[in-house]
């Protein structure tokens, strides 16, 4: 088997960027391209840790409307304008993704100078567009108002981590989760679009629109998910045809390189019919498959069984698990990097 890259979602749950950065790197080594700090501390739930931005403003309140990913998730109450306030009065100064990302690249950069993180590695910051945030946070008739005006937030954390870090040490992975997915799997029209294909087409723009903005020299990336609220999908992926289908609309948008798209692999999907639609992919030559058939619970067998189906539909592909580490107890995650290691021929 020949040895495959390794690709990292975003969080694993260790004490600190600097914990993080030294396991991965053991672990994992030269197979590793990009590193991100782990997503640690209150960062740990993915997107939750961004509430803050919405209960603190000034033009919102909660509203009645409560949301849950899907039916064992946990409620989140939305929220709605104020009596008196517009659109208008909503600022979204400072998402803080920049912030956090200045800290933990001095941490990685003094590793990488003492020799704990091979030279070449660069620091991977996940963002997370309007969609999957307001999903949660925006009262349902609020979010195609607010969209917007977060992805301009979104855009100037661009800007502000291009300035601070330099492009050959950066990786800025936009994160496309079940808000996108979930949507199109049950044609949920309505807010980004009347139909399925005015959703996809509207998705694809937006997204194309913020990778844009990464300058060249900084490597993009795409994690596309399913969802991981108590390890459940929001909703199960019939096969990879949206997910393919996606990628090629962004791929036709982006005037920039991609270097890399990221698709998951549920754990009982290692059939020809889930991974069919790879044959209909169309990437650019620059742009890397990262493939999340790595799953825990089955160990390397089970990942073994997906990476073989996988390969009679597309060859060369980087490996990872479907979704973020972090919801997983820290015991798990040196076994979770030795499955890793092993299926990416490390020795």
């Amino acid at each position: 088997m020949p040895p495959r890259n390794v690709h990292l979602v975003g969080s694993v749950p260790l004490r600190d960027a600097a914990e993080v950065f030294a396991t991965v790197a053991a672990a994992l080594g030269d197979r590793v391209m990009r590193l991100p700090d782990g997503e640690t501390g209150e960062r740990r739930d993915w997107i939750t840790w961004l509430e803050p931005v919405f209960a603190a403003n000034p033009a919102l309140e909660p509203s009645d409307e409560v949301f849950r990913l899907h039916a064992t998730a946990p409620p989140r109450r939305r929220y709605r304008l104020k009596p008196g306030r517009s659109a208008a009065d909503l600022r979204f100064d400072n998402l803080f993704y920049a912030d956090i990302a200045r800290r933990s690249y001095d941490v990685f950069r003094r590793l990488r100078d003492a020799g704990t993180i091979r030279r070449g590695t660069r620091f991977q910051v996940d963002l997370v567009p309007a969609h999957s945030v307001l999903w949660l946070f925006i009262a349902e008739d609020l979010q195609a108002v607010v969209d917007p005006l977060y992805n301009a937030a979104v855009a100037r954390e661009i800007d502000k981590l291009a300035a601070a870090i330099p492009r050959a040490d950066l990786a800025i992975q936009f994160d496309v989760a079940s808000a996108v997915f979930a949507r199109l799997a049950r044609n949920e029209t309505g807010v980004y679009g009347l139909s399925k294909d005015a959703m996809a087409a509207n998705f694809a723009k937006i997204l194309a629109g913020l990778a844009d903005r990464v300058p060249n020299g900084v490597d993009l990336l795409f994690h596309f998910c399913y969802g991981d609220s108590n390890h459940r999908h929001v909703v199960e992926p019939t096969d990879m045809g949206d997910m393919a289908e996606m990628a090629n609309r962004l791929t036709r948008a982006i005037a920039r390189p991609i270097q890399l798209i990221h698709m998951p692999v549920p754990r009982d999907r290692d059939d020809d019919a889930y991974f069919a639609p790879l044959a209909n992919l169309r990437l650019e030559a620059e742009t890397e498959l990262a493939l999340g058939l790595v799953h825990y619970t089955d160990s390397l067998a089970g990942t073994r069984r997906r990476l073989a189906t996988a390969e009679r539909y597309w060859k060369n592909f980087a490996i990872a698990t479907e979704c973020g580490f972090g919801r997983r107890p820290p015991e798990t995650i040196p076994e979770l990097l030795r499955i890793h290691a092993a299926a990416a021929g490390i020795a």
